[in-house]
């Protein structure tokens, strides 16, 4: 597929460090430039689905992420592109960075850093200080910043918890210094922050009303405190796109067949963790995507042929999710391909803390205090619904749970020597979060395996 040049704004909000506010000013951006009328794309580099959400709400439009060890770095221009035009054309693309601006995946030095998404864009990127305890110094370190990587362009910076406006005019006085404008300064007193949770940010599915609040608050926040019209500027300054969009049609080689098998896709405020091109790759590969909320649907929709089930939290929602008994009994029974995910695997299992689950794994989950974290090169220990014995995926691990045992008789990958997951009959599911537009035969796997 060719498609011509795109001239997409575009400007990534990125920080020397985890916690510097990037989701509060990326979120703020959204919303803001939302309420001026202008149709935003908003876009997560790396693997978290927590901060898409926010992304979502405020922009009105799904949060997609942009993660090159995941789907590949040839991928990532060709995605922003396709979730800056679906549903329909954005004037604008935000793009929140992840930790700090060069930190990338463990011992790859930059790669599937924030930098290197910015690169493989094109886009200027906006640099968040948290200015607390520091005065001139805010320019060394932004000048260090964009010295570390020359190709990496750092268009303005954006000053957060300001102390006083003293304090803002020697900052803004030392960044003139070294000739980097100031966007906007966001004091102390006016922070808005979100409710966190032990993995992060509580999910926007979570907190509806309290998350629409934020969000408002958010947009205010920025309205009052940066210069949009100079953000625009800015991003208006990136070249035009000339990759074209991913299509997911493409990437499945077209629908497997004629018959439109119905797979279900678990949501609602348990099961939050789920990346749109999932569905989007589900359907080109044929499928009639329906979503099931576990917590509240007795029964899975009518037809369906095929279950998968992603991340979240069931841990915050065992005891709702052990109420629902018939959907529960149901997925102990069903006779169709079911895939999982972490949050998935548990809900299969016995038991979560002692709460009952649909007992359709032979485990036991608990809760412990030890959060694994990072990037996992896999390979597929036996055929699946979603690979072939031998393939290799590329993932990752988030939570703070345990099963007993740890894998099946038969598992579902093996990193690092040791085997994950469980495979069991028509049953796919582990730990391991995969992107499915970095490995999109799972979907048109996943369809055959309806029939």
């Amino acid at each position: 597929m060719v498609s011509a040049p795109w001239s997409l704004p575009r400007v990534v909000v990125a920080a020397p460090a985890s916690g510097h506010g990037k989701t509060t000013v990326a979120t703020g951006l959204l919303a803001a430039l939302r309420r001026r009328g202008l149709t935003v794309s908003p876009h997560k580099v790396g693997p978290d689905y927590i901060d898409p959400g926010y992304h979502a709400l405020a922009a009105g439009r799904p949060g997609r992420n942009l993660d090159p060890f995941l789907v590949g770095p040839e991928r990532i221009a060709a995605l922003l592109r396709h979730g800056a035009s679906t549903p329909t054309p954005a004037d604008i693309a935000v793009v929140e960075g992840v930790m700090g601006l060069h930190d990338g995946a463990v011992g790859r030095r930059d790669f599937a850093s924030t930098a290197h998404v910015a690169r493989l864009i094109d886009a200027p990127v906006v640099l968040v200080l948290d200015t607390t305890a520091q005065g001139r110094s805010a320019a060394a370190l932004t000048l260090g910043m964009a010295a570390f990587d020359p190709a990496v362009r750092i268009g303005g910076v954006i000053l957060n918890r300001v102390g006083s406006p003293r304090h803002e005019s020697l900052l803004r006085d030392a960044l003139a210094e070294v000739g980097v404008p100031v966007l906007g300064a966001v004091t102390r007193a006016a922070e808005v922050a979100a409710p966190a949770r032990h993995l992060g940010l509580v999910p926007v599915a979570e907190r509806a009303p309290e998350s629409v609040a934020i969000v408002t608050a958010l947009a205010e926040l920025v309205e009052a405190t940066v210069d949009l019209d100079a953000v625009l500027d800015l991003a208006r300054s990136a070249p035009p796109l000339t990759t074209s969009a991913w299509d997911p049609v493409v990437a499945v080689d077209g629908p497997a067949g004629e018959e439109r098998p119905v797979v279900a896709l678990a949501g609602g405020p348990a099961f939050t963790f789920s990346y749109a091109e999932t569905a989007e790759l589900l359907t080109a590969a044929g499928a009639d995507v329906v979503t099931v909320d576990p917590l509240r649907d007795p029964a899975l929709p009518a037809g369906t042929r095929a279950v998968v089930i992603g991340g979240g939290f069931p841990e915050a929602y065992a005891q709702e999710l052990a109420g629902n008994g018939t959907l529960r009994a149901e997925l102990a029974d069903f006779d169709g391909p079911i895939v999982a995910e972490c949050a998935g695997l548990l809900y299969l299992g016995r038991s979560l803390d002692g709460v009952p689950m649909c007992g359709r794994l032979a485990l036991a989950a608990r809760m412990t205090g030890r959060l694994t974290l990072g990037y996992r090169e896999a390979t597929a220990v036996t055929d699946s619904p979603v690979a072939r014995a031998g393939a290799p995926v590329r993932g990752h691990e988030f939570h703070r749970t345990t099963t007993d045992p740890g894998h099946g008789e038969t598992s579902a990958w093996r990193w690092n020597d040791t085997e994950h997951g469980f495979v069991t009959g028509r049953v796919h599911a582990s730990y391991l979060h995969t992107h499915w537009a970095g490995h999109p035969a799972a979907a048109r796997r996943l369809v055959e395996a309806c029939r």
